[in-house]
């Protein structure tokens, strides 16, 4: 076994009695009461899950992404708020890994790694979503630091995380838009302001807000890189990763589902016998096995490109694709299967139900990952 391969499992291990012992006893309540898990997230501290990716000269754990994924879909078949929590910090992370300044690194990195400071990117806005070339959230050059204004939403970890990859514009006029946007590592300050949480269907527990700037003061050094108009590539590389992790979570809820679906099946009998001897159930529970695996293997194939360096937004978009519409399904089969009791707060089935929607619209809606792959079909395939 490879040193890597025994880190991974050692890794898992020590991940799989966390979750049994500290968690899943727990996430019921928290969830039903929408109630951030702080203790957890102390322990997840001390785990270095916070670091996973970072590398380990800067104080992180240095894990693959393809180990990294693993590590959610665990996670996500405990409680899929908790995969969150890591996963717009480690988003963050990346960036400015892949992008930051020598100083940025040695500054910010072992801050993140051990969670010290700890958070998310900030691109979404009220009226811009997927076409992230459309904030309005603006930096304008003063001196020695820039001054933000602008309004953000859907923010995750803003609330009780202390920093951001803030995706801005500092040039309004730049033709085209995405050469006048910037990338910021934004701590918490005066004028940047948490100005409610947002209450959603699923997803509880996790920290996620409309964030209002107000001649917020990020200084000049804390651009990524140090050069404007490099924003937007540099965080949609992130967002590679984004939509390995959400295509991860995807498999964590869609297997799940299954395993749920399959143990009630054996022990609820109708007409004399379990469920799951007849055929209707069992066609449901074999749609339910292929569509989680055939979304873990997508997974796995993104993260082993990611690894790879390779460019890899068509595997991420068809794993994120893929899994996310696996965990959909998956969740409302485990519904059908378990009837009237999957309907009920007092099972596990409802969450499930509630947590998956959230996976087709995040890091870019499912129908974007379509168009997303067939531009890539076709330029790697030209005739």
């Amino acid at each position: 076994m490879s040193d890597a391969n025994e880190q991974e499992n050692i890794i898992l291990d020590a991940l799989e009695r966390f979750l049994t012992t500290e968690v899943e006893p727990f996430v019921h309540d928290l969830e039903s009461k929408d109630e951030y898990p702080h203790e957890i997230v102390e322990k997840m501290k001390e785990m270095g899950l916070f670091g996973c990716i970072i590398k380990e000269e800067y104080g992180g754990l240095g894990l693959s992404t393809t180990t990294y994924a693993k590590i959610v879909i665990r996670i996500t078949r405990s409680w899929m708020s908790l995969s969150g929590i890591i996963n717009s910090h480690l988003i963050m992370a990346s960036a400015v890994q892949r992008h930051g300044t020598e100083a940025q690194k040695k500054k910010y990195l072992p801050r993140f790694a051990t969670g010290e400071l700890r958070g998310g990117v900030g691109l979404t806005e009220p009226d811009c979503g997927t076409d992230l070339q459309a904030v309005r959230t603006t930096a304008r050059r003063e001196g020695d630091h820039y001054v933000v204004n602008g309004t953000k939403t859907w923010i995750t970890n803003s609330m009780y995380g202390n920093c951001l990859a803030l995706l801005v514009k500092t040039d309004t006029s730049a033709e085209p838009r995405h050469r006048g946007m910037s990338l910021f590592i934004a701590e918490k300050g005066e004028g940047f302001i948490v100005a409610r949480k947002l209450e959603k269907l699923g997803y509880r527990g996790i920290d996620t807000c409309e964030l209002v700037f107000q001649d917020y003061k990020v200084p000049a050094d804390c651009l990524i890189s140090g050069k404007e108009g490099r924003g937007l590539q540099q965080i949609l590389s992130g967002l590679e990763l984004g939509r390995i992790n959400v295509a991860a979570r995807g498999v964590g809820v869609a297997q799940a589902a299954r395993d749920l679906a399959v143990a009630y099946s054996q022990v609820r009998k109708t007409f004399g016998k379990p469920i799951c001897e007849h055929q209707a159930v069992q066609m449901m529970l074999a749609e339910m096995a292929i569509r989680a695996e055939s979304g873990r293997l997508l997974t796995e194939a993104a993260a082993a490109a990611y690894d790879s360096g390779e460019r890899c937004d068509m595997e991420a978009g068809m794993a994120k694709y893929a899994a996310t519409e696996a965990a959909q399904s998956n969740a409302i089969d485990c519904m059908r299967v378990h009837g009237a009791y999957g309907y009920s707060k007092e099972y596990d089935v409802e969450r499930l139900y509630r947590d998956a929607p959230l996976l087709v619209m995040g890091e870019g809606t499912n129908e974007l990952q379509r168009i997303i792959i067939a531009k890539q079909l076709v330029e790697r395939n030209p005739a």
